[in-house]
Formats: structure tokens, sequence, C-alpha cells
């Protein structure tokens, strides 16, 4: 499920990804997170959040990709389980990213890009994660990652409409 929201001016591109937990998931490591189609998870994967994702990267609309590979794109991840625990990470998309990786997708806190990227700069990385949701993924929930795709000229537009002060409550959109 891909979709563009907003005007032609502003417009946004989201995919939802459905994954479930795993009584392996540690969600302890420092710099990155990952979701994948695999199946199993060994205590070894302490970045791993999810399994038995029905998408990966090369599985994206090709509006979201199209975003996020642009020069200054800003990248949202909403993950939500089913019982209503959530997160926000925000990241960078950028040019250099392939999206490619038909198995899994990683949020990087640094700016290393593989086929398996699917931001860097990120907010937060798997030790960051709300620990309620994370204790949730631990006991199997299922979850889903919505996924925002922010273009650069979307972003400078809503900006020119701040009002230039605190003080001044009129905005000029």
């Amino acid at each position: 499920m891909g979709s563009t929201l907003g005007r032609d001016s502003c417009r946004l591109s989201v995919d939802v990804v459905k994954f479930r937990g795993h009584a392996n998931v540690r969600a302890t490591h420092r710099t990155t997170f990952e979701i994948t189609r695999d199946s199993e998870l060994t205590p070894r994967g302490d970045c791993i959040i999810g399994v038995e994702a029905d998408k990966a990267l090369a599985d994206l609309s090709q509006e979201l990709r199209e975003t996020i590979m642009s020069e200054g794109a800003l990248v949202l991840v909403l993950v939500v389980d089913e019982l209503g625990r959530h997160d926000v990470i925000l990241g960078s998309g950028n040019p250099r990213l392939k999206l490619s990786d038909d198995r899994r997708m990683i949020v990087r806190r640094s700016s290393f890009v593989d086929s398996s990227t699917l931001l860097v700069k990120a907010t937060k990385s798997a030790a960051d994660l709300d620990r309620g949701l994370v204790n949730d993924l631990k006991s199997g929930a299922s979850a889903k990652a919505y996924i925002v795709g922010i273009p650069l000229d979307c972003i400078a537009s809503r900006l020119a409409c701040l009002p230039p002060s605190r003080e001044s409550a009129v905005f000029k959109c």
C-alpha cells in the first residue's frame, strides 16, 4: 500500500510495513534498528525489532522510494504495535540510498549507506525505542511501520509559512 498525500507542490509519500515481534527481540543496538522478512531471530540480532515483514526495501512504493532518494528528504517512521504502543523516528533520505534489499530494512543513526539502508541520521536506534513497545514485540505482538517521505521542497514551503517570531501569530500562507 503506497500512497501520496497532499497538494502537487507538497506531496508526502507513505507506505506501511506489517511485521511481528519475536521472543528474541532485544533492541539494544546503539546505532541501528532493523525489520526483516526472516521468520527466525537469534539472540545475536540485537538490532532487529521485527520479523516476518510483509515488505522489504525493494517492495516499497515507487513514489516513496523516489522521495526518500531525493536530496534533503525527511523520512518519518511511526512504529505502532497491536496494543497501541508506538514510537516515532525521524531521519534523512539521501540520493546515495539504493533501497534495493529484498529481505530487510535498516534505520541508521550514522550516514553509512548500503542496499539495506532505509534512512540515515536517525533520531533513534533500537536501544532508544520505547521499552513498552520493545516488550510488546518481545512478546510476539504484531506491529506496523508507517514510513512517510517528505520532500525538501515541501519542508521549505512550510517553513516559509511560519511567523517571523514567537510573538507574532500571523502566518504568511
